[in-house]
């Protein structure tokens, strides 16, 4: 007997999640797909993700073995007198719809750059397919080039600022003078050169090469702090997740030294403590106890206690990521793949001949509690990505992770508790209104009934948003063999391939 078996992909993207299911129905697995995704990704999505950022991907096979790849930036300065440093940094303001906010970018605010290698990595250790395959949709995108969707000429103008700093990003993506905008049509075909050599190269030019000697002579000349040593020097590393039971499920989630996953982690236990079977999705009683699990997982976050990572470290906290896309996806085979990434905001320095720029992960603010450029060099930077999975009787239930800095934890925890707790379809879930305490004020999604609203207002202030915004994330997520949900909030893309399956 014939059953139906489902492909599953949710993007940042429709052309990304095109390239993942073009890989897909070429014989591809969910690594090969999740890898292809990522490479368009650095195309398509330009002000999220880029081969010169980090991420991380949480892989469950067919077979059952679980890894998290943790390919997330290093700080830099391998080789460096401290003394002598004085880093080439500066803020540049963007303007936010509601308000003004500075970002620190230049040649100082590099970190080592981990996607390109982790993709590399993941790809040899997982896929099958030739790495040619694999990157042709991503080189396809530059070469030919792609119109600028709503939410990407929305981020770009943006980051303007960012983006057009340089020679290299004014050629990229300015057109007569202006900043491109949704509807233009824009190409990189450097990436496309870059692309069309690493299955010859395989990265070794980026991070051992020539283009490690353009970018560590650039760095010199320039004031920046990465080094050639600290390319030599990165390695993807492969992790055992952090696993937490929730009511019938295990959840799978970034461990440490990331923070996000922990506290996805401790929320889900204290949330696993509360009789939810009498409640009524997004009922005063419902929002009530969202907003107070929120603020207490918060005050003990403060307080150092975290269900892992915060007890076993005696590091400060260190948290990053604001301009980040996820991938969720599960194949017909009973491969899923989760992969968050992160380019940061970006530096403004793009890597001269590839239309790569690089991160400005040194530049972050709520990074670098104790200052900036303070962390020794070689240091494995923590983030708040948190590709996670959900278990039950030992198949996957769900395919999860979000973009949203400190909304990523919030986010995915009313999501999963959505479809766990009250049996919330998957797109519907990713669509209802978010709540999220931001340490003064209660942040609110329109769209809560009116009564919950009030309950929230008697105990907290609360600012009500006019839309659902990318600030509350965008979990992409999938339920494997059932249905995906792409979030609107970061122009979620929901693919399905169907297949009968003896």
């Amino acid at each position: 007997m014939k059953k139906l078996s489902k492909a599953i992909v949710a993007t940042g993207h429709p052309l990304v999640s095109g390239a993942a299911v073009d890989i897909l129905q070429k014989g591809g697995n969910a690594f090969d797909a999740a890898v292809g995704a990522g490479f368009a990704g650095a195309v398509a999505e330009q002000t999220l993700t880029s081969l010169g950022g980090g991420g991380f991907l949480l892989a469950r096979t067919k077979q059952g073995e679980e890894i998290l790849f943790d390919f997330f930036t290093d700080t830099p300065g391998r080789g460096l007198e401290n003394t002598v440093l004085d880093p080439h940094f500066f803020p540049v303001t963007i303007h936010f719809p509601g308000s003004d906010q500075d970002f620190n970018i230049g040649l100082g605010s590099v970190a080592v750059p981990g996607n390109l290698k982790g993709f590399l990595h993941v790809h040899k250790r997982l896929g099958r397919l030739p790495l040619e395959e694999i990157l042709q949709p991503a080189i396809l995108l530059a070469r030919e080039g792609l119109e600028l969707n709503d939410w990407q000429g929305y981020f770009l103008n943006l980051l303007e600022p960012i983006v057009t700093h340089s020679t290299a990003g004014r050629k990229l993506y300015t057109i007569d003078g202006t900043c491109a905008k949704q509807g233009d049509h824009i190409t990189n075909p450097a990436i496309a050169d870059f692309l069309a050599q690493l299955p010859e190269d395989h990265g070794e030019s980026f991070y051992n090469g020539d283009l490690a000697k353009i970018i560590a002579k650039d760095m010199q000349d320039g004031q920046g702090l990465l080094t050639a040593a600290d390319l030599a020097a990165y390695k993807v590393i492969e992790r055992t997740p952090l696993a937490i039971g929730y009511r019938d499920y295990t959840l799978l989630t970034n461990p440490h030294p990331s923070m996000g996953g922990a506290l996805i982690a401790l929320a889900l236990s204290l949330l696993e403590t509360q009789d939810m079977s009498s409640l009524r999705h997004h009922s005063p009683e419902h929002v009530l106890q969202t907003a107070k699990l929120m603020t207490e997982v918060e005050q003990l976050r403060e307080k150092g206690i975290n269900a892992q990572a915060m007890e076993k470290s005696g590091e400060r906290l260190r948290q990053f990521s604001r301009g980040t896309t996820h991938i969720s996806i599960a194949d017909a085979e009973g491969n899923v793949a989760s992969m968050t990434c992160s380019n940061g905001e970006g530096s403004g320095y793009f890597v001269p001949g590839t239309g790569i720029m690089l991160n400005n992960m040194m530049g972050e603010d709520d990074l670098h509690p104790e200052g900036f450029h303070s962390s020794p060099p070689g240091q494995r930077v923590s983030s708040m990505m948190s590709p996670s999975l959900l278990l039950k009787n030992d198949a996957v239930a769900m395919v999860i992770g979000s973009g949203g800095s400190k909304r990523i934890r919030t986010a995915i925890t009313q999501v999963i508790s959505s479809i766990v707790d009250f049996g919330i379809p998957v797109q519907q879930a990713v669509e209802a209104p978010r709540i999220h305490w931001d340490g003064e004020m209660m942040q609110v999604e329109p769209g809560l009934p009116l009564e919950s609203l009030v309950a929230l207002e008697q105990h907290w202030p609360v600012n009500i948003w006019s839309e659902l915004d990318v600030y509350f994330g965008g979990a992409h997520t999938v339920i494997p063999n059932i249905a995906g949900g792409g979030d609107p909030r970061r122009g979620g893309s929901v693919r399905v391939i169907e297949d009968l399956k003896d």
